[in-house]
């Protein structure tokens, strides 16, 4: 095999993700020489039997670093980067592309029209245009696109005014935007693309990754991207209430002998198997490990379905029974219809076909399990537990912003819970990198870490996120300690993120005035300055200033930085009661995100003068504003 590797960008990286995810049915990580082979074969490649043997096992040798006889997508990346040059890896990407029944499309963009093809998953697209049919058909302000036909491309052509995506960022986290700030009469290319940053900038500001996807992307409907976020979007809603302290009876779904801060610490996605699993035990059915390989038959469906179902136990409840007389049909397929039959009765067909189960679509039968916990969990949280009551409470405002800031930067693996997932330190390291302190990143131990000393790994981790803040960042990280970020000691920790936070957003403010280090002095003379000049009559002398909370300072601000972006009948100034104060907050907050200002923080802060998030909010509204200028 050559040896001349070429490179391969993040957005080619991003495809090969998916790609691998797509040849690894099973979801172990891993791709078996088998999975390899079979793709080749399905790659109707010009050579004997022989030779596509010969190509997998030099790919083997070459690549399988690790010599255990799979792959994983590191190796996979550098098979790729052999193969980027032949014609072996365009019958890779067609057999790819075939073995799930993706439509691939030309590139659109100036760089991508050189030959990049993107690729998008025609059942994800039919599964999510069905979704928001349903979600939305009662709002009057959709009423001019929907219902949308799922056969063709009209989601991508109704997405493109941008009010769709609020709608369905406010359905997945009600009260995200203030409909106030939604244009939604008389629309031109400026207001459309104003809806389209609104979108944007709430989604990231719910923890959706909106990293490489502009307006122009959404307006033009390119569908990898377009698809790529609604997912994010339509799973923040599906997540919402798998989690213990919003849901106390998943305490249910604790193991004999383990605690309850155990089973917190478990992503959605794992609880949702632990509840499957649950219901399965219940039935006397076999467990399952996935939502691909395990249930392409659809008979641990059926049992679930037959757990979950009302028995008219209940005051006014009537009983729904399942029908199994498609249990025993010899075809997949039509046995998964039969299925889908009784998941109607419920109310909960949505998200797969019977192809989708039978081909074990890991992403929509993820979502319809999740659909079908959040219409028919059928637990009960039990009497007798004497569980700690604090663990119960949730994470606080605060908590959310700073998780969901991290997610939207693409932090991988996804942070479901703060401190728990912070407690190796490789999200850490990561936001490091991303605020430009330099990790050595052969000094930092990775997963997986063995049964016996991996904690220590971890604290070691700890120890070097500590150091590395201390030393190269320059926070103040006093009495803090790499056991502290271990045991996801609240108060410390948030120190630690919060100024990691703080430095990322002075870092934007930075580029911004050619590398001029900013600080709160420097934020609070330009805001007074820029609302001087536009003959505001309103300031702020410290982030603390009382007159925060009435958001008529941030309020003006937008106005001098974006000339009728505010509606000033929409603008409560005197007498103002807590409920005023909270509206002129959330519209100043919807209305900043509308004019380019990624803002994280939430109305509350502003309201309760929250120093560290009102610091925030001015920043971006400065880095709008200098924006502006430079344009």
């Amino acid at each position: 095999m050559e040896n001349n590797i070429t490179t391969i960008s993040r957005e080619e990286l991003e495809e090969l993700r998916e790609a691998f995810c797509k040849i690894d049915i099973d979801n172990s990580g891993y791709v078996s020489d088998y999975e390899l082979q079979d793709l080749f074969k399905e790659a109707s490649l010009p050579l004997p039997g022989y030779k596509v043997r010969e190509i997998v096992e030099k790919i083997i040798a070459v690549t399988d670093s690790n010599k255990d006889g799979r792959i994983n997508f590191e190796e996979f990346v550098s098979i790729i980067q052999e193969l980027k040059s032949k014609d072996v890896s365009k019958s890779f990407r067609k057999s790819i592309n075939k073995k799930q029944g993706i439509t691939a499309i030309g590139g659109t963009s100036a760089i991508s029209s050189e030959g990049t093809q993107h690729s998008y998953s025609e059942e994800e697209k039919v599964a999510f245009v069905k979704w928001i049919n349903k979600a939305l058909e009662d709002d009057p302000d959709c009423k001019h696109l929907l219902p949308m036909n799922p056969s063709d491309a009209s989601l991508f052509k109704s997405l493109a005014d941008g009010i769709l995506l609020c709608k369905m960022i406010n359905f997945s986290q009600p009260d995200t935007i203030d409909e106030r700030a939604i244009n939604k009469k008389k629309l031109t290319p400026f207001t459309i693309s104003e809806n389209l940053n609104l979108a944007l900038n709430s989604a990231s500001a719910i923890g959706c990754t909106v990293v490489n996807i502009g307006s122009q992307d959404l307006q033009e409907g390119k569908p990898h991207l377009v698809l790529g976020l609604l997912w994010q979007i339509i799973k923040v809603g599906l997540f919402a209430d798998i989690e213990i302290s919003r849901n106390e009876a998943l305490i249910a779904l604790l193991n004999e002998g383990e605690e309850l801060d155990q089973l917190m610490k478990l992503s959605p996605e794992e609880l949702l198997l632990r509840w499957v699993n649950y219901h399965l035990a219940n039935a006397g059915w076999q467990k399952i490990s996935n939502f691909s390989q395990d249930i392409k038959d659809s008979r641990a469906y059926y049992h679930l379905l037959n757990q979950i179902a009302p028995k008219g136990d209940g005051f006014d409840e009537l009983p729904i029974k399942i029908d199994f007389s498609g249990f025993h049909d010899k075809n997949d397929l039509r046995r998964a219809e039969y299925m889908l039959q009784q998941a109607d009765k419920l109310g909960c067909r949505q998200f797969v076909t019977p192809a989708d189960v039978v081909a074990g679509n890991p992403k929509l039968n993820l979502a319809f399990v999740a659909n079908l916990f959040n219409t028919y969990p059928a637990l009960h949280k039990p009497d007798n537990s004497s569980y700690d009551l604090n663990l119960l409470e949730g994470e606080s405002k605060e908590e959310r912003t700073f998780r969901n800031w991290m997610n939207s930067l693409g932090v991988s693996p996804y942070v479901n819970h703060l401190y728990s997932d912070l407690s190796d330190a490789l999200i850490i390291f990561q936001l490091y990198d991303m605020t430009r302190v330099p990790v050595d990143w052969n000094h930092v131990n990775k997963p997986p870490y063995p049964l016996l000393g991996g904690n220590m790994r971890k604290i070691e981790n700890c120890n070097y996120a500590v150091e590395l803040g201390k030393t190269k960042a320059r926070f103040s990280l006093v009495g803090i300690a790499g056991h502290d970020l271990n045991e996801g000691n609240p108060t410390l920790t948030l120190a630690l993120v919060w100024q990691l936070m703080r430095r990322y957003t002075l870092n934007v403010l930075s580029d911004l005035g050619e590398g001029e280090k900013v600080n709160d002095e420097i934020i609070i003379k330009w805001v007074n300055q820029t609302l001087a000049k536009a003959n505001k009559k309103t300031s702020i002398t410290s982030f603390k200033d009382k007159s925060i909370s009435t958001s008529l300072p941030v309020l003006d601000l937008i106005d001098a930085i974006a000339p009728k972006a505010v509606r000033p009948e929409m603008v409560k100034r005197e007498d103002l009661s807590y409920e005023d104060k909270l509206n002129n907050a959330k519209y100043a907050i919807s209305v900043a995100r509308k004019i380019g200002a990624r803002i994280y923080a939430l109305p509350d802060d502003l309201v309760e003068v929250k120093p560290k998030m009102v610091m925030t909010v001015f920043a971006c509204l400065m880095g709008r504003g200098l924006n502006k200028i430079k344009q």
